[in-house]
C-alpha cells in the first residue's frame, strides 16, 4: 500500500479499525489491475471510512452484511458525497471478504425449474454440441423466451407441448423480429431445444417437425464494403501516438489484413501468436484451429502495441482495456465501436459500420485483384464453399457478359 503514499504515517493510519486488516489485498488488487494513484486512494479512503462507519455501530468485519454496506452508501448519498464508482468498490471489497473467508458465502440461490432447464442446456449444447459461446448465447436467448412464455408458473412440463405451441411461438417471434436471419435462428435454437428434450426423455413425441421453416433466400443482398481508397483513409485518420490509438491500429490491420471476425480478436490470446513461424492461430469451437500468416505490418502493429502500449497486467487476451481494471474486452461489441469511431473519424458513412464491413471489403478487394473463390474462401475460413459465392455478386465485370439484352432493345 506504501506505493500509493508518500507519507508512511498514511498507510499505518488506514489499518486501523475493523476493516483495516484487509486493505492491504485491497491495495495488492488495485495495483495488479493497473489503477492510477488517484483512483486507487480513494478506493482505500472509501474503505476506511466505512471502518470507521462500521466502528461506529459495532460492528465487526466477520458481521458486514451486504444490507450494511448499502446503508452506508445511503449515506454517503444524504451528505453529498457518492460517487458512481463507491458500489463497485464496496461490492469490491465484500468479495474480498469472502474469498478470504472472513464473511460467509451467499448460498447458492434455489433455481427455477425453467432456469435449471435452460442450464442443464446450456451445459448440453457447450459440453456435446461444442457449439461457439456466441451460438450458444443467441440460442439462450430465444429458449428463454419460449420456456417464459409457457410455463410462466414455474413447473415445467414439456411433455404438454403440442404442435399448435411451437407454430404460435414461432409465428409470434418472426413478427417481432422483423429479420428473417434472425427468425431463422430463433427457429434453429427452438429445434435444437426440442432435439435435447427427447434425447433426455423429457418428451415423448420428435416436436423438431413441427417448427416451421423460415423463409431466408441466401444470397439476396450484395455484401457491403468499402473501396481500397476507403480503407486507406480509415487507416490514415488512426491515431498511433496514444496507447489507444497503438491498440486500436492493430486491431484495425487484423481485420483489414486478415479478415478476422470480431470475436476473433476479442479471443486472441498471446499464447496464439507464433513469432518463430510468424503465424497466429485462431481458435475454434472444438479447441483446435486455423493457423494464419502474420503479415509484416500486422506483425509491426502487434510488436509495437505490445511492448509500448499494452498495460501490464495478469491477462493472458491480447487486447485489454488501457483503463483499469485492464481485462481483456468481453465481447465482440467492443471490437465493433473501435470500428464505428474509426469510420466516424475518417468522415466514412457506410450503411454498415461493424467490424464485418472490413471482412468484406478484404473479399471484394482480393477478387477484384484477381483471387479465386477458393482462395478468398480460405483466407476467411468458410467451412461451406457456397458462402464465398456471394462474393461474386460484386464482379460486375465478369458478370456483365451473363447479362440477357433489355427486350427491345433499349438501354
Amino acid at each position: 500500500m506504501e506505493r500509493f503514499y508518500k507519507d508512511p504515517r498514511t498507510p499505518l493510519r488506514m489499518r486501523e479499525g475493523p476493516l483495516g486488516a484487509y486493505v492491504d489485498a485491497l491495495a495488492q488488487q488495485l495495483s495488479e489491475e493497473g489503477y492510477a494513484r488517484g483512483s486507487a486512494r480513494y478506493a482505500l479512503q472509501l474503505v476506511a471510512d466505512l471502518g470507521g462507519w462500521l466502528s461506529r455501530r459495532a460492528i465487526i468485519a466477520p458481521q458486514v452484511t451486504p444490507e450494511h454496506l448499502r446503508c452506508y452508501l445511503e449515506c454517503r448519498s444524504r451528505h453529498r458525497r457518492h460517487r458512481s464508482g463507491d458500489a463497485a468498490i464496496v461490492r469490491r471489497l465484500l468479495s474480498l471478504l469472502r474469498d478470504q473467508g472472513v464473511v460467509a458465502q451467499v448460498p447458492p440461490i434455489e433455481m427455477a425449474p425453467a432456469q435449471r432447464l435452460e442450464q442443464e442446456f446450456r451445459l448440453y449444447l457447450q459440453q456435446e454440441r461444442r457449439l461457439a459461446p456466441a451460438t450458444v448465447f443467441h440460442y439462450l436467448v430465444f429458449v428463454r423466451r419460449f420456456l417464459a412464455q409457457h410455463f410462466a408458473d414455474g413447473e415445467v412440463r414439456l411433455d404438454g407441448l403440442r404442435a399448435a405451441d411451437v407454430v404460435g411461438f414461432v409465428q409470434q417471434e418472426a413478427a417481432r423480429l422483423h429479420h428473417p436471419k434472425r427468425a431463422k435462428l430463433m427457429a434453429t435454437a427452438l429445434r435444437s431445444l426440442l432435439q435435447y428434450a427427447r434425447y433426455r426423455g423429457l418428451i415423448s413425441i420428435d416436436l423438431r417437425g413441427c417448427v416451421p421453416t423460415v423463409a431466408s433466400w441466401s444470397m439476396t443482398s450484395i455484401p457491403r464494403a468499402l473501396s481500397s481508397d476507403e480503407v486507406q483513409r480509415l487507416l490514415a485518420h488512426c491515431d498511433r501516438h496514444t496507447a489507444v490509438g497503438r491498440r486500436n491500429w492493430a486491431i484495425l490491420l487484423l481485420l483489414v489484413r486478415l479478415g478476422l471476425r470480431a470475436g476473433e480478436v476479442v479471443g486472441l490470446a498471446l499464447e496464439d501468436l507464433d513469432w518463430e513461424a510468424g503465424e497466429l492461430r485462431i481458435r475454434g469451437s472444438d479447441g483446435d484451429g486455423d493457423r494464419l500468416p502474420i503479415p509484416q505490418d500486422v506483425g509491426a502493429a502487434l510488436t509495437d502495441y505490445l511492448q509500448h502500449a499494452r498495460p501490464v497486467c495478469a491477462c493472458r487476451q491480447v487486447f485489454v482495456r488501457t483503463r483499469a481494471p485492464h481485462r481483456g474486452f468481453a465481447s465482440s461489441v467492443a471490437i465493433c465501436c473501435i470500428v464505428r469511431r474509426a469510420l466516424d473519424r475518417a468522415g466514412l458513412t457506410p450503411a454498415l459500420k461493424g467490424a464485418h464491413l472490413l471482412r468484406h471489403s478484404l473479399a471484394t478487394q482480393m477478387l477484384r485483384q484477381g483471387a479465386s473463390l477458393s482462395e478468398i474462401g480460405e483466407l476467411l475460413r468458410h467451412r461451406n464453399l457456397q458462402t464465398t459465392t456471394i462474393y461474386a455478386k460484386v464482379d460486375l465485370d465478369s458478370l456483365r457478359p451473363l447479362a440477357l439484352p433489355w427486350p427491345g432493345g433499349g438501354r
